[in-house]
């Protein structure tokens, strides 16, 4: 499981520099030093870091997976990758209903100080739970078909990343929107979504 083991902690240092660019001193920092031109690249290169820096990550899994730790059979392992598709889409949909050019960085590098003000969003998926992107992500990952001792390693990593991250992001949320967040919080699940939504007059 020396595997396991060595994923887990690529990974886990992969979410601390994730963590560590996306906090509001760093943004500042960076603003501080840099003016102007890190208010408007600041997401886009904070998005290529995070790409970059999960090269790493991925090549350890792939040169050292370590053994199998279980596959799933027919017809199980279709209705795994069924679901795994099924997150796929879901995470589609929940960027989408977002705003995603500002998600990626790019509205913000081409708008600089025209741009928006971010606002909350709270319909579609996010009538369901208030991180879509987390949930789907989670799915997503824990029902690969074959599980070996490097994937189980990384699968426990972005969970540990998961569970941490969001309520670093809910504490910027409820900075960034206030009371707006509060109630939103107060009305809607985290990552487990309830048998019924936020209805639709609420989300106006």
């Amino acid at each position: 499981m020396l595997e396991a083991a060595a994923v887990f902690f690529a990974t886990a240092a992969y979410g601390a520099l994730h963590s560590l660019l996306a906090a509001s001193r760093v943004k500042q920092w960076a603003l501080a030093r840099f003016g102007t031109p890190a208010k408007r690249a600041y997401r886009l290169v904070y998005n290529a870091v995070a790409l970059l820096s999960f090269m790493p990550v991925l090549a350890l899994l792939v040169l050292y997976p370590g053994e199998v730790l279980y596959r799933i059979s027919l017809p199980w392992a279709a209705l795994a990758l069924a679901g795994q598709v099924a997150a796929m889409v879901l995470l589609a949909i929940g960027l989408l209903q977002t705003d995603p050019l500002s998600f990626l960085g790019f509205r913000q590098l081409v708008a600089g100080d025209r741009s928006e003000p971010p606002s909350l969003t709270v319909t579609g998926l996010y009538r369901w739970v208030r991180h879509p992107l987390y949930t789907a992500g989670l799915v997503l990952i824990w029902l690969t078909p074959v599980m070996t001792a490097g994937v189980l390693g990384l699968n426990l990593a972005l969970t540990a990343y998961i569970a941490i991250g969001y309520r670093l992001e809910e504490r910027r949320l409820v900075a960034e929107f206030g009371p707006a967040y509060l109630a939103y919080q107060e009305r809607v699940p985290a990552l487990l979504p309830r048998w019924k939504p936020l209805s639709e007059s609420k989300t106006a």
